[in-house]
């Protein structure tokens, strides 16, 4: 018999720290893993066997270590035969192995009490499982890490009437009957893969499926599973997917696979999607859509993590990271190809980008990349700012599902946006290649990656090693001059960190790809010239410069008369540019840059400045005041039908309070709110006339078409709403909003109405939230939306929307237990209602520690996620801070997982 410890193991060390540095080799490697299943709710028996061998460039040992959480052994043996073994804090011990060998374990877990839902857990009666980052040690003993990297075979068995579909990775190679009315399949992936990439889904599901032909001629089977009550909406996902494949075929000449690609829904799911290998695993949230239950928002947001998931075959799954350090390896690169994805689809089938539709203020490309920055910029520059921030390649952890972060998708993907800047399209693609050809197969590091770019395109990219490894966010400081007697204009650029205790990494310069154009008088671009160089016949309008010093002097000759700078286009780094345009240049580039993402910037600037002086004057008591200059430059823009409506809609879109509060050393959020409400009122009464006339022109008849055109009507509609309910006669706009939410034939515009009249409150509001919930309360997704609208109402001086919120948790659609539902009502309360949250009474923060506590005891990702919201409690005002930091201290003396005490500890730290 197997020495089988039956005790409990002892508990692990509280929060070590796991440092890069520290990396080596695993002792052993696993060519082949056949897992055998068993499925039970209460009671699951999985049975694993591996053929190993020693590791000849690891340190030798011959004590094999195996990671495992909530496992009961119930035997072990090696080739045949019953082996001694030993539990321990954090797996299985085997000693005195030897070269090579099967090891056999046969093991039990309780999908059915998984609450945590990562290993294999139970939902609506199905079972799923997540196993990135460290979930199969949950499901088997394993060496639980990205590089150790397997072929796996996978049967399945469990009761034929409550589990009909049985689904593992790869290709399905095997069912049939078994005895007591069970029945089983088996699966092969034929590829390597680690094993948080392992992935079963087992129950009650349907699917919409479809056959396609590929780039090579294969037939190649793509299938979307849900519910039976949800087969309605899956079209709009698998349509995402065939686009998916099509992209990466003509953009990067990348095919799919396997024989198969499946995509599954599931509403308890702690992320947004999961990129197991052939069998991606999602929140509903990212595959149901239909148009009377899904936005416009939604609609893009399906078609973005679908393509996300799908990009990971190649870019994650066929080529993954050595260590969780190079998470970005993977995540920053395969957001960087989502993001091109959405954008040429949204610019047309078969359109393939370049400079002149970036130069065309309407384009999809631009808004796309607007959005994009817009979003970094209130979420990642914040994290760089705060006790969280960690270099896109970070050099330590606790728990690495905190660093599942912004730095490390969204910030990681504009490093490799700045590959594609410097070494343009072509070289980029070229380093794709080269990449592909050395390392498929492999496990491999962010510097590997950087070396193909590098060797494809015989670039010494050295130095952009540091975007790696440096944290925080960069500043350019820019100072311009103008000497008419010489026709020349100087533009000086310094680079620099702002200061920030929590980074310890080095603040060296960087590599910068810096954009510029110069604007004349007349709106038009001037020639850029640089002094020694010769004049051409094609003149250069915009220019990527390459910042490599602290310190750089561009000299520009042949200036006729002094311009004014457009810099950082297109967003060219993920930087802050520090340059003092006065009102006037920043409403002459809002009316006249030729490039998009400037135009935008230049508004947000404008409104920032005066939203920032309007919220110093509310903290102190006096009325916020705007000069009418901000509400004529944004006049132009609304009555300015030549602007798509999209792109009008983001310029007119106001700088959120998250983004304003980060513009401030001390912030207060209810100033910043009373001015942000301030400049909503007046820009509302001074272009009343402006905003029904708009509303009126964007009204869509006939059928819903999630089309970006189409989209962009509604939006600029619907801001035009939001802008009408700020009126002091508010009687106009209740009206056209009652008439929208009864006559809407789409989510879109419906919510949209429905927030209008939530925003102006009293009974008529109250009577559209029960009839809304009544209409769509089968629908989980939509209820999710209703308990988010009123988490984020305004509150009002007797009705604090704390208050609201508490009372909803009563409500019978609410569970703590799932993800998306805590979401909806607790996080956007916490994170979406920052006036609210931030009452001087600190009820928020007491509300705030209850609900980490809560959820720390049951599913501590989402706890850590929610724990970030008061990460920046030192950006407040005194009085805040005070009330914040007792409730990190309240939430630190209790809650118990390596999730959440990381982030408290990390923000309490002086």
């Amino acid at each position: 018999m197997p020495d089988i410890s039956t005790a409990s193991p002892a508990s692990p060390a509280v929060n070590p720290v796991i440092s890069r540095h520290d990396y080596a080799p695993p002792a052993f490697l696993i060519d082949t893993v056949d897992l055998e299943f068993d499925l039970l709710a209460d009671h699951t028996i999985t049975r694993n066997r591996m053929t190993i061998r020693r590791n000849p460039d690891a340190v030798f040992t011959r004590r094999l270590e195996l990671m495992g959480e909530e496992l009961e052994l119930l035997s072990a043996s090696i080739d045949g035969h019953a082996c001694a073994s030993q539990l321990t804090a954090t797996g299985l011990v085997i000693d005195d192995v030897p070269e090579t060998f099967e090891l056999t374990l046969v093991t039990a877990c309780k999908p059915a009490e998984n609450t945590s839902l990562s290993g294999l857990y139970v939902s609506n009666g199905n079972f799923f499982t997540q196993c990135e980052a460290e979930g199969f040690r949950k499901i088997s003993f394993f060496p639980d890490r990205p590089d150790v990297m397997s072929v796996y075979t996978v049967t399945l068995r469990a009761n034929r009437e409550a589990y009909p579909v049985l689904l593992s990775n790869g290709n399905l190679v095997e069912t049939g009957m078994l005895e007591d009315g069970r029945h089983f399949a088996r699966w092969e992936d034929p590829f390597r893969k680690p094993s948080y990439l392992f992935a079963l889904v087992a129950g009650k599901l349907s699917c919409v499926e479809e056959t396609i032909t590929d780039a090579s001629g294969q037939r190649k089977l793509l299938q979307v599973w849900v519910e039976a009550h949800d087969l309605d909406k899956t079209r709009h996902a698998l349509d995402s997917l065939i686009h998916s494949i099509r992209w990466d075929e003509r953009r990067f000449g990348l095919g799919l696979d396997l024989d198969r690609f499946m995509i599954v829904a599931v509403s308890d799911f702690n992320m947004g999607a999961m990129e197991n290998k052939g069998l991606n695993i999602f929140n509903t949230k990212y595959v149901l859509a239909r148009p009377e239950t899904a936005t416009d928002a939604d609609y893009a947001n399906i078609e973005a993590v679908v393509g996300h998931e799908y990009f990971h075959n190649w870019t994650g799954n066929r080529i993954t990271c050595r260590d969780w350090f190079q998470l970005s390896l993977k995540e920053g690169l395969t957001v960087f190809r989502d993001q091109e994805f959405s954008a040429d689809m949204a610019a047309g089938e078969g359109n393939s980008g370049g400079a002149a539709r970036l130069r065309d203020t309407g384009s999809a490309h631009a808004t796309k990349r607007i959005e994009d920055v817009r979003m970094l910029r209130q979420t990642q520059f914040a994290e760089d700012a705060g006790p969280m921030a960690h270099p896109v390649r970070p050099e330590s952890y606790q728990e690495i599902n905190n660093f599942y972060t912004v730095t490390i998708y969204e910030k990681g993907g504009e490093v490799v946006r700045m590959y594609q800047t410097l070494l343009g399209r072509e070289g980029f693609r070229a380093g794709m290649d080269l990449y592909f050809r050395r390392h498929d197969g492999q496990a491999v590091t962010c510097d590997d990656f950087r070396a193909a770019m590098a060797d494809a395109n015989q670039r010494d990219l050295s130095q952009f090693e540091r975007w790696y490894s440096q944290a925080g966010t960069p500043r350019v400081a820019v100072r311009g001059a103008y000497d008419p007697a010489a026709r020349t204009y100087e533009l000086t650029l310094t680079q620099s960190y702002p200061d920030n205790p929590a980074i310890k990494t080095a603040k060296d310069p960087l590599l910068i790809p810096f954009t510029i154009g110069l604007v004349g008088p007349t709106g038009t671009d001037l020639p850029l010239r640089l002094d020694g160089e010769a004049a051409t016949s094609t003149p250069v309008f915009s220019r990527v410069f390459e910042l490599t010093e602290t310190r750089t002097t561009l000299r520009f000759v042949d200036v006729p008369v002094e311009p004014v700078p457009s810099l950082l286009r297109d967003f060219s780094a993920p930087v802050v540019v520090e340059y003092d345009y006065t009102d006037a240049q920043l409403a002459f580039l809002l009316a006249h840059d030729s490039d998009p993402f400037n135009r935008w910037e230049a508004g947000q600037r404008l409104a920032t400045r005066a939203l920032l002086a309007a919220a110093r004057a509310a903290a102190r008591g006096a009325t916020p005041t705007f000069d009418a200059a901000v509400v004529d430059a944004y006049g132009l823009v609304l009555r300015d039908h030549t602007l798509a409506p999209a792109f009008r809609e983001l310029v007119l879109t106001l700088p959120s309070e998250a983004y304003l509060i980060e513009q401030l050393d001390v912030a207060d959020p209810d100033a910043i709110h009373r001015a942000r409400q301030a400049l909503r009122r007046q820009l509302a009464g001074a272009l009343r006339a402006d905003w029904l006339a708009v509303y009126q022109a964007n009204r869509l008849l006939g059928d819903y078409r999630p089309t970006p055109q189409d989209a962009g009507c509604r939006a600029l509609k619907n801001l035009a709403l939001a802008y009408l309910v700020e009126l002091d006669d508010a009687s106009e706009a209740a009206a056209l909003a009652r008439d929208q939410y009864d006559v809407a034939n789409n989510m879109t515009d419906r919510f949209a109405a429905l927030g209008a009249l939530v925003h102006l409150g009293g009974d008529e509001a109250r009577t559209a939230l029960d009839h809304f919930y009544r209409m769509f309360e089968k629908e989980p997704l939509v209820i999710d939306k209703w308990f988010a609208l009123q988490a984020a109402q305004p509150g009002r001086p007797d009705v604090p929307t704390i208050g609201i919120v508490r009372g909803l948790f009563a409500h019978q659609a609410f569970t703590l237990r799932n993800p998306n539902r805590a979401r909806s009502l607790i996080f956007s309360f916490c994170a979406a209602n920052l006036a609210e949250f931030h009452r001087p009474d600190g009820s928020g923060y007491a509300f705030w520690a209850e609900q980490v506590i809560a959820l720390d005891a049951m599913n501590p990702q989402v706890a850590a996620r929610l724990a970030r919201t008061l990460e920046r409690w030192r950006k407040f005002t005194p009085a805040l801070q005070q009330k914040m930091r007792a409730a990190l201290e309240q939430v630190n003396a209790v809650v118990r997982s390596k999730d959440v005490r990381e982030i408290v500890e990390k923000a309490l730290a002086d």
